[in-house]
């Protein structure tokens, strides 16, 4: 299949490129910061902002949402939720 956006420049908040099952770490940023989050499990996401705000908990997130924030780090402690993807 040809692709129609090969030669595209990837926009800030374009179409994901790439996906990475995330492992909530209190210790360790993502491989690549996310331009969104999926998160197939209900429940609440700790986060550090790539601006620079740390510790953000997302409470009532609801199972199959596509969060629009752009993270360097999602938390074991105070994360709920289940099955996040990083998007990029």
């Amino acid at each position: 299949m040809a692709d129609t956006w090969l030669k595209t420049a990837a926009a800030m908040f374009g179409p994901a490129h790439n996906a990475a099952a995330v492992t909530p770490n209190d210790g360790s940023d993502l491989a690549n910061s996310s331009t969104a989050l999926f998160v197939g499990g209900a429940g609440a996401v700790k986060v550090d902002m790539v601006g620079g705000t740390t510790g953000v908990t997302l409470t009532g997130v609801v199972a199959g949402s596509v969060l629009p924030i752009r993270v360097s780090r999602v938390y074991s402690t105070g994360t709920t939720a289940t099955n996040i993807v990083a998007l990029y």
